[in-house]
């Protein structure tokens, strides 16, 4: 007698609508210049986002700070883990250069997470805000900040500097939170939001991202946006996970963009100022689009 070896679950076809589309204009090239002048880092090429040709095709860039090497591997994410370089002090005027030549209007920084430093890279990110604003002083600043392991010193380091909108991604609902965020906490990142929050009150926008497609139900969505008002969590983005390479977690399923749709109107109802829901959208995907009806 023989048995049959059960075959692999297929994994879901990639839909029509998640189907990238590359640019056409000279932006995406002068773009790609000026970030190799500066010697600069972006997520938008570490992280590989499906959307960096058409953000750079419109002179947009989300910068990385404090090198290009994790000290994290979290099981998503496709930013190389590896012992990190030390930081750059000139850093963080390259990327003031790079904003102001790209007369950015609204900027986002962001940084791996650096657990090797005693703060975490907090003053880096001080440091950068300011030498922007020195050069842009009328830009809007967003920083998407990691955990700083939930150290209050090292949240008001970042703050100190007048951010305008302070991100920190929630990624996942918390049943998955072990397996998709390495070292990282559900309840910490409510915590890092909330601290923020009640640091800075109506002076600041909370900003947070949750990625869907990685097995997580309905209910589970719907309690990570309640969890994140009670953190006072002002802005949401909810978009479509999509796997960087074989080794990281597969996709489970692709969201229809009219549940994102769905998911977009529950948000509302719960009190966030601003809603960007999507299969393609990403946690600094338009984000100039947000301080306008934030405001």
């Amino acid at each position: 007698m023989t048995t049959t070896e059960p075959k692999p679950t297929a994994r879901p076809r990639l839909p029509e609508w998640l189907r990238i589309k590359l640019p056409t204009s000279d932006t995406f090239s002068h773009t790609r210049s000026l970030l190799d002048e500066l010697k600069l880092h972006t997520v938008c090429e570490s992280a590989k986002c499906p959307n960096h040709w058409e953000c750079w095709g419109k002179g947009t860039a989300t910068f990385m700070i404090a090198g290009d090497r994790c000290t994290r591997a979290c099981g998503f994410c496709a930013v190389s883990t590896a012992k990190p370089l030390a930081l750059e002090a000139d850093e963080p005027m390259r990327v003031a250069e790079a904003t102001r030549r790209m007369k950015l209007k609204h900027v986002v920084i962001t940084a791996v997470a650096r657990d090797d430093l005693k703060d975490g890279g907090a003053d880096h990110f001080r440091q950068t805000i300011e030498a922007v604003r020195k050069l842009s002083p009328g830009i809007v600043i967003e920083v998407l900040v990691p955990d700083f392991l939930d150290n209050e010193a090292c949240i008001e380091m970042v703050l100190a500097a007048n951010p305008h909108i302070y991100n920190h991604n929630l990624e996942t609902v918390r049943r998955l939170t072990p397996e998709v965020r390495h070292r990282a906490t559900y309840d910490r990142s409510l915590s890092v939001l909330k601290k923020a929050k009640d640091m800075r009150g109506n002076s600041i926008h909370t900003k947070s991202g949750m990625m869907l497609g990685l097995g997580e139900r309905e209910d589970e969505v719907l309690q990570a946006m309640q969890d994140l008002r009670t953190a006072k969590c002002d802005i949401l983005t909810l978009g479509q996970y999509l796997q960087p390479s074989l080794k990281h977690l597969p996709v489970i399923e692709y969201v229809s963009p009219e549940k994102f749709a769905e998911y977009k109107v529950r948000a509302e109802a719960m009190g966030f100022v601003h809603v960007a829901s999507g299969p393609m959208v990403r946690s600094s995907y338009h984000a100039d689009e947000v301080i306008l009806t934030a405001e």
